[in-house]
């Protein structure tokens, strides 16, 4: 039976049957999500990035109307989250609040890690972090121009400066900082920001890079004293504070970021499903001033926007720690 009329009376008997012929639509695209979804954080419960995460898992669960769970997983620079998303389906069940550490800084960093940044699936870019060149209010510099003519004026190896450890932002966007004023400094990791900023104001090191929100007190009180953002605009929170770039170092520009991802195979309608529920929620004046209470500064993309996104932050690192000499880590 030749094959036309073979679909011609397959048409007349659906019709006579009362039956419509459909194309499907792929289950996923119909269905997600039919369960609950585990929303991972990289991070410790109670800083600003987990409380954000929480922001965006209560949102999903409204609009979505499945629980969107939060599942802390901290350790290892990001990593033991990041292979928890690899090591699922993709179905778009697990989720991660991915960063500049886990899809850009640590590839360049590791000689070996659990997971490939190819790995995952980009959904939305959701914020980013700046963060201050701060130094202790005793130095002989009151300006950019001041600090980096201090910096360059002084023997080679009798500047240190501190971080919340190797291969962290802080320590990363110092490096770029150095690299561009052709200068080098002893870095001294510490085992978080905070133990680092304590001498900082101590004068035990000099100075650092360090996030706004512990920084933001001791320079209004004088006791710490900032040269600049590290990001392309100033913070909201701190308007008065140029960037680095402002002050006097064009071209700088560094900033710790955000974004929601899942693994690689993802189908595409569960991406877009959930690209639009939360640039919808950040765009929104009320939520925002949310974000910048935690210290984060919203931002929105797509999905395709986001992955090129993260392929210039690939690159950018890359030479930056290649510049700097950093050793690769185990």
């Amino acid at each position: 039976m030749p094959r036309s009329y073979r679909n011609t009376a397959l048409l007349s008997v659906c019709a006579a049957m009362g039956f419509t012929l459909v194309t499907a639509q792929p289950l996923p695209a119909q269905t997600y999500p039919n369960r609950s979804v585990s929303f991972l954080v990289p991070y410790a419960p109670g800083g600003g990035t987990d409380v954000y995460s929480r922001l965006l898992a209560d949102e999903l669960r409204d609009k979505l109307k499945q629980p969107f769970v939060i599942d802390n997983k901290a350790g290892a620079a990001t990593q033991i989250a990041a292979s928890a998303v690899v090591n699922a389906p993709a179905d778009g069940y697990t989720l991660m609040m991915g960063s500049s550490t886990t899809l850009a800084m640590n590839p360049a960093l590791y000689n070996k890690l659990s997971y490939d940044a190819d790995d995952f699936a980009p959904i939305a870019r959701v914020g980013s972090a700046y963060f201050l060149l701060v130094a202790n209010a005793s130095l002989p510099a009151k300006t950019l121009p001041e600090l980096i003519a201090y910096i360059k004026s002084q023997p080679p190896g009798s500047l240190s400066y501190g971080s919340s450890g190797a291969g962290t932002p802080h320590h990363l966007f110092m490096e770029m900082f150095l690299g561009m004023i052709d200068a080098k400094m002893i870095h001294v990791p510490y085992r978080g920001s905070v133990p680092a900023l304590t001498d900082v104001l101590a004068g035990t090191i000099p100075m650092m890079m360090v996030d706004l929100t512990p920084a933001q007190q001791l320079i209004d009180d004088g006791k710490i004293r900032a040269f600049g953002v590290t990001g392309p605009q100033r913070a909201k929170p701190a308007p008065g504070i140029p960037t680095i770039a402002e002050a006097g170092l064009p071209g700088y520009a560094g900033e710790g970021w955000f974004g929601v991802i899942a693994k690689k195979g993802t189908p595409a309608p569960i991406i877009e499903t959930l690209n639009k529920v939360i640039t919808s929620y950040i765009d929104r004046p009320e939520v925002q001033d949310k974000i910048y209470a935690v210290g984060i500064q919203p931002k929105t993309s797509t999905a395709q926007e986001f992955a090129g996104f993260i392929t210039d932050e690939q690159k950018k690192w890359a030479g930056v720690i290649a510049k700097a000499g950093i050793p690769k880590m185990n």
